[in-house]
């Protein structure tokens, strides 16, 4: 018989696991799979690429125009140097927003009007792009990598260039019982109450000296699972700490985790469900948002106050106050 699992020493499971034996079954194969992996790894050499940037960002955004300077700015602190922005079907002022950084060469935006499109979206990133930067990262607008041991992103990605992608695990925030918020302040700086936990999804970045087949089934979720290719073999992403990521199966050698992806899932209660459970989703076509059921799930495991991005605020709030 199965047995439920919700969570392990490190991390908080987004879906509930049940342990049984297919899954201790899965458990062994993938082990035997990842000794395979690992001596590609050790055998990979990859040339030092000449791009016009070293990391950027892929994102899709509907109706985001509130969060989008502060997003892109916190992320050009953290050394992100170009965005790759696609508007899918957005009715607010982003062009306002975003035009100062388009003038001055930050952002790329491309209409994409398609719906549920944030995995063709991704797709068409990496055909236009791919050529112009060493690491393409996808994350979406509500999401805020968070390197803790380094003070750039470039300096942390710079120890996986053998690797075809690294995995970054969310760290959760909800409400921090905030009902009604002035959308003016920071969302980095308002929200301070996470999971104590990780949860074991996360996003990646994308290391484009490797090939990649967007058409396999492996990469039916890129942006959480993205896997390269070398030498015609399809390569798993390794997590934050070197450790090969595949299956649903995390190792991680210790609590201090190097860097994490802040996922502003809530926001306030209200900018919850008059703005995020309205306007619907990029990715399913089933919105989960408005079910009650789906926020409490995730707002009754906030326990924990986070404050790892703490270094980066002040820089963050003099760039926003200009």
């Amino acid at each position: 018989m199965s047995k439920k699992v919700l969570e392990n020493k490190y991390f908080i499971y987004d879906h509930p696991r049940k342990k049984g034996i297919l899954y201790f079954a899965k458990y062994c194969i993938t082990g035997i799979e990842n000794v395979f992996y690992n001596i590609c790894f050790c055998l990979v050499r990859k040339k030092r690429l000449s791009r016009k940037y070293k990391v950027t960002i892929c994102a899709i955004f509907k109706n985001e125009a509130p969060y989008l300077k502060e997003w892109i700015e916190y992320h050009r602190i953290i050394g992100v140097e170009h965005f790759y922005l696609y508007n899918n079907n957005s009715s607010d002022d982003f062009q306002d927003v975003l035009q100062p950084y388009i003038n001055s060469n930050k952002v790329t935006l491309i209409d994409f009007p398609k719906q549920h499109a944030q995995k063709k979206a991704y797709q068409d990133c990496i055909n236009k792009y791919r050529k112009e930067a060493e690491w393409i990262g996808f994350i979406d607008i509500d999401e805020f990598v968070v390197p803790v041991k380094d003070n750039n992103i470039i300096d942390f990605l710079n120890r996986f260039k053998k690797y075809p992608a690294v995995k970054i695990y969310w760290k959760v925030f909800g409400t921090s019982g905030i009902i009604d918020r002035d959308i003016n302040g920071l969302v980095v700086n308002d929200f301070r109450i996470s999971w104590p936990k990780y949860d074991e999804v996360g996003k990646c970045f994308y290391n484009t000296s490797f090939d990649v087949n967007l058409n396999s089934k492996k990469m039916s979720v890129l942006h959480h699972n993205f896997w390269g290719v070398w030498h015609k073999i399809a390569l798993p992403p390794v997590n934050c700490f070197g450790f090969i990521s595949q299956h649903g199966f995390e190792k991680v050698k210790n609590k201090d985790f190097p860097i994490q992806i802040n996922h502003y899932f809530t926001k306030s209660y209200n900018e919850y469900f008059n703005i995020k459970a309205i306007k619907g989703d990029v990715w399913y076509k089933e919105n989960q948002h408005p079910k009650k059921s789906y926020f409490f799930r995730h707002e009754m495991l906030c326990t924990k106050r986070d404050d790892s991005i703490n270094k980066y605020l002040i820089k963050l709030k003099l760039i926003m106050k200009k």
